[in-house]
């Protein structure tokens, strides 16, 4: 079983890669998906427990889906 700690990673480093791949600041994503610049930093360092509504927040500023955020 996958633990809590290791899907917060997966999530925040995929979050991490999208955004690179579209060459977008975590301030310039936050205004994409309204949410506050802080709280990308710390989806993307594993320190915040996301909700679904937010994951899908941050999926369509990516413009991905949220299977792509999940993936290894």
């Amino acid at each position: 079983m996958i633990s809590k700690h290791d899907i917060l990673n997966l999530f925040g480093d995929n979050v991490r890669k999208h955004r690179r791949l579209l060459d977008i600041s975590q301030e310039e994503l936050a205004n994409r998906a309204d949410l506050h610049r802080t709280y990308i930093g710390m989806i993307e360092r594993a320190e915040k427990n996301i909700t679904l509504v937010n994951m899908d927040k941050i999926a369509n500023a990516l413009k991905v889906n949220i299977e792509d955020l999940l993936k290894n």
